[in-house]
């Protein structure tokens, strides 16, 4: 049987990866953090601090793939109606955007799928924490395994 103890670090190691928002790259110290030094201790803390760097890591790799494939759409967007030759003077500068194009609908779509990304990314991390806190054990969807 779980203690107490080894259920409050585990869920501490989900919940620390929210850490994030105060801390740069955070959401892998707090977790790495804890995860060490209390791995020896229980075996459930172990894999729940695996899981929970797992997690954080293939999400990085999935933000940075959608990351990489829309910003190339959105610079062509951008750039396509600057003139960099004749600027008229900076007192009658101005952008011509003209109509949406199809490369900024991918680019927005891509947006909407990593902020809803983002959205389920919270919900699996608070659904992972209340698992460690009843003394269950949880698999992230969708994550690849660095430590095993």
């Amino acid at each position: 049987m779980t203690s107490n103890h080894h259920k409050n670090i585990a869920t501490f190691i989900h919940l620390s990866t929210f850490s994030r928002f105060l801390i740069p790259f955070g959401n892998f110290i707090g977790p790495i953090v804890l995860w060490v030094a209390n791995k020896e201790k229980s075996e459930f803390v172990d894999k729940h601090g695996k899981q929970a760097i797992n997690f954080q890591i293939s999400i990085l790799l999935y933000a940075l793939i959608i990351g990489t494939i829309s910003i190339p759409f959105f610079i062509f967007k951008v750039f396509n109606g600057i003139d960099f030759i004749d600027f008229n003077g900076f007192y009658d500068f101005h952008i011509n955007i003209g109509r949406p194009s199809p490369l900024l609908y991918i680019t927005g779509g891509l947006g909407i799928l990593a902020f809803l990304g983002f959205l389920i990314e919270l919900a699996l991390i608070v659904k992972a924490s209340l698992s460690a806190r009843d003394g269950k054990e949880y698999q992230y969807p969708f994550t690849m395994k660095f430590l095993k």
